[in-house]
């Protein structure tokens, strides 16, 4: 469960990638230079990466450590490991 923090921090990173990305339409729309868009584009996803690393540390930190303690980790592990490996470049 995301707490109030995490939760505020991903909204706000989240907006702001919101508007990078209405950017990145305006500057296609606008026939822009392909190596600006790229390089926005590039900017987004490294923002996305970044509300990643904060939500996935708040998952290990909440519902991975309460499900080992109550003895019940390896499937809430497995679906970590899955994620990680599934996503990862």
């Amino acid at each position: 469960m995301i707490d109030d923090g995490v939760k505020k921090n991903s909204l706000l990173r989240l907006k702001k990638i919101s508007g990078q990305i209405n950017g990145i339409m305006r500057m296609v729309e606008e026939e822009k230079y392909c190596i600006d868009i790229i390089n926005q584009i590039t900017a987004a996803e490294k923002a996305l990466d970044g509300v990643a690393k904060i939500i996935m540390k708040r998952h290990v930190e909440s519902c991975v450590t309460d499900a080992i303690t109550k003895g019940e980790g390896s499937e809430k592990i497995d679906e970590l490991i899955n994620t990680v490996f599934k996503y990862s470049k």
